[in-house]
Parts: structure tokens; C-alpha cells; sequence
């Protein structure tokens, strides 16, 4: 018997007898796909085309991806549900863009995925891009849709900072922030304590006004999966483009995603 021959039975012993490290039972890597203006073409860099947008939805679901509404999501982080199962995708939509009743609720309808809007107030019912607060509220009702705050006008805080004297910038963040809470929550019910930051524009000052307006999460535009290392506050989020399709879709999910400048 040669010294491999002798050895190697041992050596299976020893490595049955070592402890693997385990996976915990809260490790989770969750993509949040973001979505802003659908159309039958590409009308600029955030429109997303509706045939796009379908295969989007048609390849979560004959792929096995469970789509969890994304406060099922921050409850984990809050500790008041248990971690998502595995292969959960969440799916965001921010602005209030018309094209989300007109394009996005039919093909949400037939999937029966829930969607979070991200909504600023100000151009509900006035802009022409804009969604009517009616048309929000049928979107509610489907069950599937969750209204949440963009800010009241979606400023550029970084700019507002540089013009704006220390005490004008307090109130406006603090008027962007508490006033969208109202009008939304008085305009639709329900809880408003998400939100999403207008071109993914935050620092720790806005961290913390955000938490003292009672938002309990927030969201950025990081091109990654959220993970359980990530704080609640800052939570990342996948701006897609029309050409996150096909392979670069799929790649996504896998946290394989090609890094994008993407001109919001």
C-alpha cells in the first residue's frame, strides 16, 4: 500500500468531521428593478419599450423569480417578517408618469406582480405626463400598486444646497419631505413612509430629516442587489434602460449587471 493509498481514507474522515460553514437563514440578495416611462418606442433614455417591459415580466415568471412587494422587503429590515425566499425581485416605478396606467397595469394586471410608485405630488394631476390622482387611486384599488413619496416637486438637493441659505434648505428639505407624506396619504390612504431619492441624491443630513419626517426606508439608485449588510435607509436600486434586455436582463438578476452612466 503506497503513503496515498494509506492516507486518503483519513483524509475523507477528517473533512466529513469538519464543520461547513452554514448559510444563514437570512442571507438574501434581492434586485429592485426601476422603471420610469414605458411606450411603444424609446422616446428617450428612461423610456423602457412595453415589448421590453413584457419580456421583462414574461422571463421573471418562467423563470421561477418571485416578485414580493417591496415592503415585504423593508419589514425584514425593520425585523417584522422573515427574510424573502430565494430568487425575490422586487419592482419600483418612480415619477407618476402616465405611461405606467396607460402601458404598465395591463401587463401588471395579467402577471399579478406588486409594483411601489414612487410619486411626486406636485405634478400629479397638473403635468401633462402625469398621472390624474384618480387614475392613482384606481391603481391602488387593483390591490397591486403601493403609492409612495418621490418628494413633493423631485428637487435637485445637491443644486438647492449651493443657492440656498442654511435656513431656507432646512424648510425645504423639510417641506419636500413632510408635504408629500400628506398630500399623498390624504389624496389615496394608506401608509406613506417610503421614499425615493429625486436623481438618487442623498447625504447623511438627508438621512436623518428623512427619518425624523417618519419615512422608516429609502432608496437610492445603486447599480446592485440589496442585501442584508445594507442599511434600510439606503437601499439600492437597478435604474433600468431599454437595454437592459435580453441576456444584459438576465445577467441583472443574476448580479452580473453591466455598470451604466445612466443620464437621469
Amino acid at each position: 500500500m503506497t503513503f496515498t493509498q494509506f492516507f486518503r481514507p483519513l483524509l475523507l474522515v477528517v473533512l466529513l468531521c469538519v464543520p461547513l460553514p452554514a448559510l444563514s437563514a437570512d442571507s438574501f440578495r434581492v434586485p429592485i428593478l426601476l422603471y420610469h416611462r414605458l411606450g411603444p418606442t424609446v422616446a428617450d433614455g428612461m423610456t423602457i419599450t412595453t415589448t421590453v417591459f413584457e419580456s421583462h415580466m414574461k422571463y421573471l415568471h418562467d423563470n421561477g423569480y418571485t416578485v414580493i412587494p417591496l415592503r415585504r422587503l423593508v419589514d425584514h429590515y425593520l425585523g417584522k417578517a422573515p427574510a424573502p425566499p430565494p430568487k425575490s425581485v422586487v419592482i419600483v416605478a418612480d415619477d407618476g408618469h402616465k405611461s405606467v396606467y396607460e402601458y404598465m397595469l395591463p401587463v401588471i394586471r395579467r402577471y399579478r406582480y406588486p409594483v411601489t410608485l414612487f410619486i411626486y405630488p406636485s405634478a400629479i394631476s397638473n403635468a401633462k405626463y402625469a398621472m390624474t390622482w384618480d387614475q392613482l387611486r384606481e391603481l391602488k384599488k387593483t390591490g397591486l400598486f403601493d403609492l409612495q413619496s418621490h418628494t413633493y416637486w423631485h428637487p435637485n438637493f445637491k443644486r438647492e444646497k449651493r443657492k440656498l441659505t442654511p435656513e431656507a434648505y432646512e424648510k425645504l428639505v423639510e417641506t419636500q419631505l413632510k408635504k408629500a407624506k400628506v398630500k399623498i396619504e390624504s389624496e389615496t390612504g394608506g401608509q406613506v413612509n417610503l421614499l425615493a431619492w429625486p436623481f438618487g441624491i442623498y447625504d447623511d443630513y438627508l438621512l436623518k430629516k428623512a427619518a425624523q419626517a417618519g419615512y422608516v426606508a429609502t432608496f437610492t439608485i445603486e447599480r446592485r442587489h440589496a442585501t442584508p449588510s445594507d442599511p434600510v435607509m439606503k437601499l439600492p436600486r437597478y435604474l433600468l434602460i431599454n437595454a437592459d434586455s435580453g441576456k444584459a436582463f438576465s445577467q441583472l438578476l443574476e448580479g452580473k449587471a453591466v455598470k451604466r452612466n445612466v443620464v437621469y
